[in-house]
């Protein structure tokens, strides 16, 4: 059975960059799981993405060597069995708060008896290149378990959750951390608040020893916070790829000037 390469260089401290799948086209998946990035996430959470088309870009990254990874929408039992029955090497959980909400989701990503996922399903072991009884034995060990969090309270609860045994890396999603932050009359922090509020979080990942890591935009971005110790981290999505690439050449051309020109007669 394939392990888990992600997993185990972020045990090894090291980190590793991917990004994020927003279309869930399998043609792009198949195109961007060849790019290099060592693991993709399939962000079911925000996308209107099946669960057949989820199990085809699985698939998809998986035959081309990268680690297929899941954000589920929340951290319920039946959404974490469903993508990782669909094949998936790993999930991330949004909105973790709590103490018992991320023992629920550790729980349902592990078989029995150190969780209670049930046994079923035929491509969680296809994508591993394994047989459904080495899955079974092996599973535990290599399925990516990451917990985001994006609020005060998950700020607060950090080193209860994330000193869990089970819990592979923490994720912060700065965007809902920053309005979760918002005062009651809806004033949203200072950058240099929400800046502290993202640190604690890092100091607390290495206080107890788990990595932690959150999404950016720039590749200077990425080399700036893994020089700060982050090590989980996302840069961007397909689409926020192709978008930039094609608002640049749009820049270049002058097109932008040119469609205003030719509106005017």
């Amino acid at each position: 059975m394939k392990q888990n390469p992600v997993k185990a260089a972020l045990r090894a401290g090291q980190p590793q960059v991917g990004t994020w799948l927003s279309l869930g086209n399998v043609y792009a998946t198949r195109l961007m799981a060849r790019v290099g990035f060592p693991w993709l996430t399939l962000d079911i959470e925000h996308s209107p993405i099946d669960w057949s088309d989820a199990a085809l870009v699985f698939g998809a990254i998986a035959d081309a060597g990268c680690v297929p990874l899941a954000r589920v929408p929340r951290g319920d039992h039946d959404l974490i069995k469903r993508v990782l029955d669909a094949g998936a090497h790993g999930i991330v959980v949004p909105m973790v708060d709590t103490v018992e909400q991320a023992k629920a989701a550790i729980a349902a990503a592990k078989y029995p008896p150190v969780g209670d996922r049930s046994v079923g399903g035929g491509l969680h072991a296809i994508n591993f290149d394994a047989s459904a009884g080495d899955y079974y034995e092996q599973a535990n060990d290599n399925i990516l378990v990451v917990l985001q969090t994006e609020s005060p309270q998950g700020v607060e609860n950090a080193p209860d959750i994330y000193s869990l045994p089970g819990v592979d890396a923490i994720f912060v999603g700065p965007n809902d951390l920053r309005f979760q932050m918002r005062d009651d009359d809806g004033t949203f922090p200072t950058p240099e608040e929400h800046e502290a509020m993202m640190q604690r979080v890092l100091a607390t990942g290495k206080d107890v020893g788990t990595p932690v890591g959150l999404h950016v935009q720039t590749a200077e971005d990425v080399q700036r916070r893994i020089g700060e110790g982050w090590q989980f981290i996302a840069i961007g999505s397909e689409l926020k790829m192709m978008l930039n690439s094609a608002q640049q050449i749009v820049t270049d051309l002058s097109l932008e000037t040119q469609a205003a020109d030719l509106a005017r007669y």
